[in-house]
């Protein structure tokens, strides 16, 4: 008799964990369910966007009753493709691809609602670190600066003439992809290397070479990595949009307001082969030379600084209008 009262005692406590485990999945398929899913297609991922992983580790997303389905999207032509295809929501990209689409024509245009970075996070490694660094120690000798008419190149040679360096004096080689810069540089190609983070700190742990220069800082404010929509999404979609800005604009100021090892805790989950301590010198890094918007307006100047470069390049024959391709939502 007593063993079986023990029996139908420990059957309702099974039964009692059972409902409670439903009721809490329940609860939490309801919260979920309560939510709007946005795709938003990343061009890489990096601690140069640590605002945005800030937004998403601290929930402000959620708290906007946003989920954001986050994709990896290697290329900014393949996020603007991917926009334009309705693959994704939000294209997360420099915002020259959507000033491409715009001027090839395109009806549905990208247009760009938000802001994230303000300059070029690439930095100037220099294999020899025993002296103080001036540019002018680029003459003569080689750099590797990624492709011809990449962003990155674009940048390079745009800080390059806002310095009055002559870059006819300096061995640039264009020749080796952005991907292959790091590995290239390490096993014993050129004298000096543009890499943007972790990238660039992995290198400095792994050889003597040393970061000397930020090609952001040098190159000028510019809409370097921002969010964009089709023009169509955008205008059935506005109130969702504020909402996803409003979450941004408090990753924004999070990291203005906080030092890097808080930050760095708070997005570490984003990169689980990074160390804590790696993360926060990258943060360091990009604190130390203003990466970042302090809210996620764009404004009218560095849309045209961008546009100066893409003209001077000749990746652009002309001017596209401000107010068709930035339509800032930050209240």
């Amino acid at each position: 008799m007593k063993n079986k009262l023990i029996t139908i005692l420990i059957a309702i406590l099974l039964i009692g964990c059972i409902l409670f485990i439903s009721i809490i999945i329940a609860n939490k398929d309801n919260k979920d369910s309560n939510l709007t899913t946005v795709k938003l297609a990343e061009v890489t991922h990096s601690v140069f966007y640590a605002p945005l992983y800030v937004a998403i580790e601290n929930g402000f997303f959620e708290k906007e009753g946003i989920d954001i389905d986050l994709i990896l999207t290697s290329g900014a032509d393949k996020v603007s493709a991917a926009v334009l295809s309705n693959t994704v929501d939000i294209g997360f990209a420099g915002t020259e691809s959507a000033i491409y689409i715009y001027a090839g024509g395109e009806d549905d245009y990208l247009v760009t609602f938000a802001g994230l970075t303000k300059r070029d996070g690439q930095f100037i490694l220099a294999r020899n670190c025993d002296d103080d660094f001036d540019l002018e120690d680029l003459y003569g000798k080689e750099i590797l600066v990624g492709r011809t008419g990449g962003m990155p190149a674009v940048n390079f040679l745009n800080a390059m003439k806002n310095a009055n360096i002559d870059v006819n004096k300096i061995n640039a080689n264009y020749t080796i992809d952005f991907a292959s810069l790091s590995g290239s540089f390490i096993g014993g190609i050129g004298d000096y290397v543009n890499l943007f983070e972790p990238t660039a700190t992995t290198v400095v742990n792994v050889t003597d070479a040393c970061i000397v220069e930020s090609i952001g800082k040098l190159s000028g404010e510019v809409p370097y990595t921002a969010f964009y929509t089709r023009q169509s999404y955008l205008e059935n979609n506005k109130d969702l949009l504020i909402k996803f800005t409003r979450a941004i604009a408090k990753g924004l100021e999070f990291v203005k307001n906080n030092e890097s090892s808080t930050i760095a805790n708070v997005i570490l989950p984003q990169f689980p082969d990074s160390s804590l301590n790696d993360i926060i010198t990258i943060i360091d890094n990009y604190k130390k030379y203003d990466s970042w918007l302090e809210t996620p307006f764009i404004n009218e100047n560095s849309f045209n600084n961008l546009q100066d470069m893409l003209i001077d390049n000749e990746l652009l024959k002309e001017y596209v209008p401000y107010n068709k391709l930035i339509n800032n939502l930050y209240e």
